[in-house]
């Protein structure tokens, strides 16, 4: 589907949603008295033109730094779920009523109902429908309010038969997708890094997605982030918001302040303390035996994202018994990871659960599994193990619902 088809669906898809919802008002009242209908019917139609007119303007109005304004856009989104949530069973309930005007048609059989009328099945059916509407629109508030920074930390424990003697317990912690960009203060990376030096890892690892564009962004964070305590270097990589590929350099120094805000987050890397990773390889030594951690620029097989990382270079230059692949993007296993059975585990990133969904020990939903094969937790492909990191921060909606950001703790075992 074009993008011009997927906008004008898109925009019948609201405008049904909003005639239902407002049918969904009308007839849940439509027992109450006149003035309270009239007067619901009102609110309505404020509500909703409030929160469209907010939400527009924050679309409208984007700035370089992430503020209140994503908020206004969270709220148009809750809205929007929640009205397509209410349309739904109005939507089998009008299919249904087809159904049967047709049958009742066909047949020469009088239409009318004998027992309870319909309209009270029709009024029934619209306050379900909004009782429905309001379990995505409470949960995408609430993603806002408290999930976008209700921080948990996951353990895996892996199991390898290579794994040199002398890293059998090693513990590895893996952060991403930080989205500076995104936070209007210091505090809850404050509160994260805290909850990560409570881990005592033996090594950290940052696995792209630092910043939304901009290279500034993470700067008033630079203080914060250099506070994660390793005794051996953090290593980290890039991921594909940090090319800033998103913004339309052309009136802002084209191509050359492009390259240069690339340039300026390289640096803010190594300002944190971070050894910034491009398509190489490292070494972590312990009583003479040693394991390779190779990282590679973005590498995307899915969604039309670059393929910037070179992650043959990369292989070229680790000579170890075991290997860990730092790669933002999870389709890089299936697109060309596989091809380097030596490589154990591999950690990415970039999919964030699509910060909704439902994450149960026996249920994993989001929308983001229809693009991604591999989109969250654990993957195992004969040998080789890769694991996709929700994110620690977020970008667009702010919030998380389901999803929430994630540190991601790995005790490695020798099987």
């Amino acid at each position: 589907m074009s993008r011009s088809l997927s906008g004008i669906f898109f925009l019948l898809l609201i405008v049904v949603a909003e005639v239902y919802g407002l049918q969904a008002v009308r007839t849940a009242l439509q027992s109450a008295t006149p003035l309270a209908r009239r007067s619901a019917s009102i609110f309505y139609w404020l509500l909703t033109l409030t929160i469209w007119g907010l939400g527009i303007w924050a679309i409208m109005n984007r700035t370089q730094h992430a503020s209140f304004r994503s908020y206004f856009g969270g709220v148009l989104l809750a809205l929007i779920a929640a009205k397509i949530v209410i349309m739904l069973p109005l939507l089998l309930e009008d299919a249904v009523r087809v159904v049967r005007w047709a049958a009742q048609a066909l047949g020469n059989r009088p239409s009318g109902a004998s027992g309870n009328p319909a309209i009270t099945r029709s009024e029934f059916i619209s306050r379900l429908a909004l009782v429905l509407g309001a379990i995505p629109f409470v949960a995408l508030i609430w993603g806002m309010v408290k999930g976008g920074t209700d921080y948990t930390v996951k353990r895996v424990t892996l199991r390898f038969p290579n794994l040199p003697a002398s890293f059998d317990g090693f513990k590895v912690l893996q952060i991403s997708d930080l989205h500076t960009g995104s936070f209007q203060s210091k505090e809850p990376l404050q509160r994260a890094v805290a909850m990560i030096n409570k881990q005592n890892a033996d090594l950290v690892f940052m696995t792209g997605d630092l910043v939304n564009n901009y290279a500034h962004e993470v700067e008033e964070h630079i203080e914060t982030l250099a506070g994660i305590k390793s005794e051996l270097p953090i290593y980290s990589i890039l991921g594909n918001h940090d090319y800033a590929d998103y913004i339309n350099w052309a009136d802002q120094g084209g191509l050359a302040a492009k390259q240069a805000n690339l340039e300026r987050l390289m640096r803010n890397h190594a300002q944190i303390g971070w050894k910034l990773m491009l398509d190489e390889s490292h070494h972590i030594e312990r009583n003479g035996e040693k394991i390779a951690i190779i990282g590679v620029q973005n590498w995307g097989a899915r969604m039309g994202f670059p393929k910037y990382g070179n992650l043959a270079k990369a292989h070229a230059q680790s000579d170890a018994p075991f290997k860990i692949l730092l790669s933002h993007d999870p389709s890089h296993w299936d697109g060309e990871v596989h091809q380097y059975q030596d490589i154990d585990l591999t950690l990415s990133g970039h999919t964030h659960g699509m910060q909704f969904g439902v994450n149960l020990p026996f249920l994993k939903w989001s929308p983001v599994q229809y693009a991604y094969r591999q989109w969250a937790g654990l993957y195992k492909r004969g040998k080789q193990y890769l694991y996709v990191n929700a994110g620690l921060g977020f970008i667009g909606y702010p919030g998380r619902v389901g999803f929430l950001p994630e540190i991601t703790v790995f005790e490695l075992r020798r099987a």
